[in-house]
């Protein structure tokens, strides 16, 4: 079946937006701290950005399970592949694809729309500093001049934007436990579960003030146990042409650790049978030299927003993770304003996707939909990010985030917390000895 891609409908960015300036003014009238439009639209059904949700806005069980404050909303309706058509100005062209791919299953609850992202008073500050003097380095492959939070809340071109998303703020530390699912066409699953840490440059002691560096991590698996005891430590660089990512893992059976295989542009990400690339976790990560990207606007847009029942503690997998795709009935989408961010892969470079486009919601600076073109430029995956705000830490962050191939019916869902035990640890200090080859071989036992 050929899919072929939707004009899309953008809105005019303003021209305080676009003018390329050292005044940050706009931040204090017209755009929110983080560079978003402060109003709300036309019609009303995208409010105002009232400040975010804060830390009294609900609780966490005992498991780290957040409460959803928006639990008591019912849809405002329900788009299906019957009434897609009617919105269809609001919809990317994976999502369309989805309603055509699953007729009978696929839907969008579609509830009110809040703006509840939010930020620490001292990142918004930092951001306010990078408004004045950030710039792109490199042909746009790293970042001058940059303190911490939002390098570019006065986006002017397509990079600006996906550099916002790549460093934006997460607590500057965390720590989670979290499974993948891998459901194959036929409806069978396989899940991995994993424990992850990654810390921002700004949270590990012992790293030269001038260091290329964005974060660190590191994961090991826990299950199942054939894979059990595997470890992989990544250092990420901000500038990765200059500085290639550096990645490492442990085998138990090899009991050595060994410089890890290319894991970057499109080479598989780990355990994920193919399903997404490495630089396709989390939306996009990684250097973007291999495209030309392109700012094409905003665009009004139904996104998976608030997702707190998707992320729930009393879910099971079991009843989240369906044949197709995950179970709508647990989904939230929601009206919001987009950045749409076109990347084209340049002449001579080698990537599977030849372009991907990417919404980027403009309050929290998170993509929430992906959409990604084979060498023959048709649509092949379809990629969604299911956010929350964190409320009692002050930054939004995925729950769920999903892959969907449009050709083989197979998809990908990582981030799966719901069974965890363990709440989520944020804003921890560590140091350069923490991410070390050598403490590797130490944490996989």
């Amino acid at each position: 079946m050929r899919i072929h891609p939707l004009l899309l409908a953008l809105t005019c960015v303003s021209a305080s937006v676009l003018a390329k300036s050292n005044d940050v003014g706009p931040l204090d009238k017209t755009l929110t701290p983080m560079g978003s439009e402060r109003a709300g639209n036309a019609d009303g059904s995208i409010p105002a950005w009232t400040g975010g949700l804060d830390k009294g806005a609900g609780r966490l069980d005992a498991n780290g399970g957040y409460s959803d404050p928006y639990a008591s909303e019912k849809p405002l309706f329900t788009l299906t592949a019957q009434n897609m058509s009617q919105y269809q100005a609001f919809l990317s062209p994976g999502q369309v694809a989805m309603f055509k791919r699953y007729p009978a299953s696929f839907q969008m609850p579609v509830y009110p729309s809040h703006r509840s992202a939010r930020l620490p008073a001292q990142v918004l500050a930092d951001s306010r500093v990078n408004a004045g003097k950030t710039t792109l380095a490199d042909g746009g492959n790293g970042l001058h001049d940059y303190l911490r939070g939002i390098p570019f809340p006065l986006p002017t071109e397509g990079l600006e934007v996906m550099w916002n998303h790549m460093t934006r703020w997460r607590g500057g530390s965390f720590e989670r436990l979290s499974s993948i699912a891998l459901v194959r066409e036929n409806g069978a699953v396989s899940f991995i579960r994993a424990q992850s840490l990654v810390s921002f440059a700004e949270a590990v002691g012992g790293l030269e003030p001038a260091a290329n560096v964005l974060f660190m991590f590191k994961s090991r698996v826990l299950e199942p146990a054939r894979l059990a005891g595997e470890t992989v430590l990544v250092h990420e660089p901000v500038d990765q042409v200059a500085e290639p990512r550096s990645a490492w893992q442990y085998l138990p059976a090899q009991r050595r650790v060994r410089r890890a295989p290319m894991l970057a542009y499109d080479n598989s990400a780990r355990y994920s049978n193919g399903l997404i690339t490495a630089d396709n976790i989390d939306g996009f990560n990684g250097a973007p030299d291999r495209f030309d990207w392109k700012l094409l606007g905003k665009q009004e847009m139904f996104i998976a927003y608030n997702s707190y029942r998707l992320g729930s503690r009393s879910l099971s997998l079991a009843e989240l993770v369906k044949p197709n795709h995950i179970n709508p009935a647990h989904t939230r989408y929601e009206k919001h304003r987009v950045w749409v961010v076109e990347a084209t892969l340049k002449p001579g470079a080698r990537h599977i996707y030849s372009k991907r486009r990417f919404y980027v919601d403009e309050d929290s600076w998170q993509i929430a939909q992906v959409d990604q073109y084979d060498s023959r430029g048709e649509l092949w995956r379809s990629s969604e990010l299911h956010a929350i705000q964190h409320y009692d830490h002050d930054f939004t962050y995925n729950v769920l985030e999903t892959s969907y191939d449009l050709i083989s019916g197979r998809y990908y869902a990582g981030g799966l917390s719901n069974e965890e035990k363990t709440p989520m640890r944020v804003g921890f200090s560590a140091r350069t000895d923490d991410y070390t080859p050598s403490e590797l071989r130490r944490w996989a036992k």
